[in-house]
């Protein structure tokens, strides 16, 4: 085999780096894919669509693990005394009494 030119190896260098690049996306794709027939079998509609995205962004970026030891260790709803959603983020009352 003749010994290729560095354009030529160059070319050869970036088909490869697009071939896995591909191939990354495709398997990034089926182990979603994967996860998405999961979810489907959750009944998950008894959160918000956005406290079941903010959840698993929220997961995902503690990491796995520690978000399931945190969350195992809390007590089942049933068990939770019921919080107030009167106040606001930062604990203060909606409304004033000054």
């Amino acid at each position: 085999m003749p010994k290729l030119s560095e354009r030529e190896r160059l070319a050869e260098l970036e088909a490869r780096q697009r071939r896995a690049a591909q191939e990354v996306e495709t398997a990034r794709r089926a182990l979603r894919g994967k996860y998405a027939d999961i979810v489907r079998d959750l009944p998950v509609e008894a959160m918000s669509e956005r406290i079941f995205k903010d959840l698993l962004t929220e997961a995902i970026r503690i990491g796995g693990e520690a978000s399931f030891a945190a969350l195992q260790a809390m007590p089942p709803a049933s068990e939770r005394k019921p919080t107030s959603s009167k106040s606001t983020a930062k604990g203060v009352p909606a409304a004033s009494t000054v």
